[in-house]
């Protein structure tokens, strides 16, 4: 994925910073414009791996001509610097699941209504309800379990622990 980098000129003692603008806090530095660009790109893949990691999704990018124009980076020299973080996010996995065709008919109605395909809404439902009860708390999801006991041990010692 290609970002754009903004180079704070370095001079003899001191190294080229780099800020990318599109990552915020996400900076680097080399001794030379090389190493800055280098840098950059290590400094962008390990960005991405703790937001990954922290579940949390990538911001969205301004075209490198949006940055140009931000008061603060005048001055600054700028650049594209590819990263592979896609791996971090993607890509998509193909599924297979089995769902009453009454079930696909209301999906595929629905999704279409929204502009969206089956694979996005359907994506983007279980993201929502895995943010909405992301303590563990229980879905209302009718699983099989019994009425009085909607979580598996396992879910509930863990809430347990976390109390």
């Amino acid at each position: 994925m290609k970002y754009a980098i903004a180079i704070e000129p370095g001079t003899a003692t001191t190294a080229f910073g780099v800020a990318v603008p599109d990552l915020p806090g996400c900076y680097s530095a080399g001794d030379t414009v090389e190493e800055a660009y280098d840098n950059a790109v290590e400094a962008i893949e390990g960005f991405c791996e703790l937001l990954a990691k922290d579940g949390k999704d990538l911001p969205a990018r301004k075209s490198l001509s949006e940055w140009q124009t931000d008061p603060e980076y005048a001055g600054w020299v700028w650049g594209m610097v590819d990263a592979d973080v896609e791996k971090l996010f993607g890509p998509a996995e193909k599924i297979n699941i089995t769902v009453p065709p009454v079930t696909l008919r209301e999906i595929d109605r629905f999704a279409g209504q929204q502009g969206l395909t089956r694979s996005a809404f359907l994506v983007g439902a279980a993201e929502q309800m895995m943010r909405a009860h992301r303590y563990g708390a229980p879905l209302g999801i009718q699983t099989g379990a019994p009425q009085d006991q909607p979580w598996s041990a396992a879910s509930a010692a863990a809430l347990a622990a976390r109390r």
